[in-house]
């Protein structure tokens, strides 16, 4: 059984209880229940598992050819020629990494009015959308997420890792850092909410340095301030993602922060000083944008979407394919995958790649690795996932299609593992079932 801290002294959250116990109702009728599709093989076998393929992406820029994966537990044990016997075939497809979204908003999603609800309201329904949510970034190829963050990813984040429910690999910054200016509280103030984050079972800390781009975009906290906060994650063994803008994205650069989300409105000299500083960039090419156009009628008046908000996000998505187009020019700076995916947008978290590559130019091998082995690097976990490789977790897909020459491939996946547990394992369009190979 799992647990969560109950306290999270951050405006009375006693919902992130209630939240858990939703959570493990969902799990329970779902024991009861007929299993997700794939669930079948979702038993990690501690025997030996060969999977065959013919074009291997190894999450580092490289291809493989006419190669083996062995699979042993959770583990890829070796990768090599093929030898002729495979338990799964994937020849004729791409397989390569399970891809990690850095930046995510799993338990968003819309109400029963069939509006945005995003992650405040601690119902039944609720616990059934995130645990759908899950499922549905899993089954597109997303073994492991970054969800940053609502004290409501905590019980999903952790009864994923129990097993008793599919979904991918969740970190998650539990309670955000928002910055109010003054009103956010004295550096002292700020690493005491950083310390509790820590104690409540946060992965790193998300800190808002600048208000929503629909607001302008300006920064929100100062340079003494946001200091404190990525020293004080420092301290507490934790990474730092923080929301900026403008000048924002430099100043949690010198801040030594980890990594700067969204970054739209910064300069090339901006860019310069994240690489300069090692900071990563996580910068959205257009999904989440995407998303909230088409489903505008359903964010408008909630949250603060308006009218006027929504023309603000329409003249800044141009200026993110610019931004990401200057960036890619940077040398040193390490780029990573993130969608800031949203209700609506879960499942859909790949369209982030077709934007990347159709509208900003990015190289599709470049745009691979940074949800394999740089966004591993990014997030910590470089020496266990993001590559296929001996020793990493099994965490590995297949494409019906090569997204090195077709990047629409992407929303193609047809086979699934993570930790050596096969998910989903479909037929690619016109084809029989890939299945367990006939022994």
């Amino acid at each position: 059984m799992w647990h969560i801290d109950p306290v999270i002294d951050t405006g009375g959250k006693v919902a992130v209880r209630i939240y858990t116990m939703l959570v493990l109702a969902v799990v329970a009728a779902a024991s009861g229940s007929a299993a997700l599709p794939a669930h079948a093989d979702a038993l990690a076998s501690p025997h030996r598992l060969v999977i065959a393929t013919s074009s291997l992406l190894d999450g580092r820029g490289h291809v493989l050819h006419d190669v083996e994966v062995v699979v042993e537990g959770s583990k890829i044990v070796a990768v090599g020629p093929h030898h002729g016997h495979a338990d799964y075939d994937l020849r004729g497809l791409t397989t390569l990494p399970g891809w990690i979204d850095g930046h995510v908003h799993i338990t968003w999603s819309f109400g029963p009015d069939g509006r945005n609800a995003g992650d405040e309201v601690a119902t039944p329904l609720a616990a059934y959308h995130a645990a759908s949510n899950a499922w549905l970034t899993l089954a597109a190829g997303f073994t492991t997420i970054q969800s940053v963050g609502s004290p409501a990813d905590l019980p999903l984040r952790d009864a994923i890792a129990a097993g008793q429910i599919p979904g991918p690999r969740i970190l998650t910054a539990a309670e955000p850092l928002v910055g109010r200016g003054p009103e956010t509280g004295s550096p002292g103030a700020i690493r005491e909410f950083v310390r509790k984050q820590k104690a409540a079972g946060a992965d790193l800390i998300k800190i808002f340095a600048s208000q929503s781009i629909r607001l302008g975009g300006n920064m929100t906290l100062s340079a003494e301030q946001l200091a404190a906060a990525c020293d004080e994650a420092r301290r507490q063994g934790l990474r730092t993602l923080v929301h900026a803008y403008k000048g924002a994205a430099r100043a949690a650069a010198l801040a030594g922060c980890t990594q700067v989300e969204h970054g739209s409105l910064a300069t090339d000299d901006d860019l310069r000083v994240l690489a300069e500083k090692g900071t990563y960039l996580d910068p959205q090419a257009g999904l989440v944008i995407e998303n909230y156009v088409l489903y505008k009628e359903r964010y408008l008046g909630t949250g603060g979407y308006t009218e006027e908000g929504f023309a603000a996000m329409a003249g800044v998505l141009p200026v993110d394919h610019d931004l990401i187009r200057h960036a890619s020019q940077i040398p040193g700076l390490k780029i990573v995958f993130g969608t800031d995916a949203v209700a609506g947008a879960h499942g859909r978290n790949a369209e982030e790649f077709v934007d990347r590559v159709r509208d900003c130019g990015v190289d599709p091998m470049t745009a691979m690795v940074s949800a394999n082995s740089l966004g591993a690097e990014a997030i910590g976990l470089g020496d266990s996932i993001g590559s296929i490789a001996p020793g990493y977790e099994a965490d590995i897909i297949a494409l019906d299609g090569d997204p090195l020459t077709d990047i629409t491939s992407v929303r193609r996946v047809v086979f699934v593992m993570k930790g050596g547990i096969v998910y989903k394992n479909a037929p690619p369009a016109g084809s029989p079932a890939p299945g367990r190979a006939a022994h």
